[in-house]
């Protein structure tokens, strides 16, 4: 399991980085993180230190459910899925984390432990710190401690919109909402992603995805070809999806502003 890969990861202040996923950016940095980013200059001089940067492969678990959460995660340039599997093997996404947010809510919360699978969805870089020293941090009651109960207000409000989304919209409108979501995640218009690994992301059979993503093809919206989907007009994906994409992007606007933790 990933969060036991002690050998993988780096010091922030390492000189040079192996293995960079295609894409990444040239000098990754964990205040490529909007939660990072967001605090005050002595808050993030108090963790600079024990942030690790850590290379995340498409497909890789970063949790999986029950596990006991030895490190929390701040996506810089990934886009992780928080997942549900059933008995059956049938899996649905209840939520997506990427540059805007971190993995390990739990910790702070609580609880050890996840009932979800956290899977990889798209490759690049994050940022680990151990969950002892998040808990150090939030029991602070500073900024870090506000920023993360916003933050996960917001989660709340996209997984209770994904589940309203996927019981009452069409596929199309789903393949909308979820391009655009990970769109907001990611630096680009581009992500690389199999029809196979949007099917179990959203709970549906591949060949509703391939329709659905023909559709939006031929609508001159996307371009999908050998597993990367171009967005090539978002204000048209925005016509086309359901008002959950919306209400998501709003209440991540208005609890996690574009300005310093207060």
């Amino acid at each position: 399991m990933a969060a036991n890969r002690q050998g993988s990861a780096r010091k922030v202040s390492s000189a040079r980085l192996k293995g960079k996923p295609r894409g990444a950016p040239a000098s990754p940095s964990p205040q490529q993180n909007h939660l990072l980013d967001a605090l005050p200059a002595s808050d993030y001089a108090r963790l600079q230190a024990h942030l690790e940067l850590v290379p995340m492969a498409l497909g890789e678990v970063l949790y999986e459910p029950g596990g006991h959460l030895r490190h929390v995660y701040f996506p810089t340039t990934s886009i992780v899925s928080l997942l549900y599997v059933m008995e059956d093997g049938a899996s649905a996404e209840i939520a997506v984390v990427g540059n805007e947010g971190m993995l390990g809510i739990s910790l702070f919360m609580g609880g050890e432990t996840t009932p979800s699978h956290a899977v990889v969805q798209s490759a690049g870089y994050g940022v680990r710190l151990k969950s002892q020293l998040l808990k150090q941090e939030f029991a602070r009651f500073g900024p870090m401690m506000h920023l993360l109960l916003r933050y996960t207000q917001a989660l709340i409000t996209q997984m209770a919109q994904t589940a309203v989304c996927n019981r009452h919209h069409s596929l199309d409108q789903q393949l909308c909402r979820w391009l655009l979501l990970s769109l907001d995640r990611l630096q680009g218009s581009e992500l690389v992603m199999t029809q196979e690994l949007i099917a179990n992301m959203l709970g549906v059979r591949r060949e509703g995805v391939t329709e659905g993503a023909l559709k939006l093809q031929q609508a001159g919206l996307i371009r999908y070809a050998r597993g990367r989907i171009s967005v090539l007009n978002r204000p048209g994906l925005e016509e086309r999806t359901c008002e959950c994409y919306g209400v998501v992007k709003k209440e991540y606007d208005r609890l996690l502003p574009e300005d310093l933790a207060t």
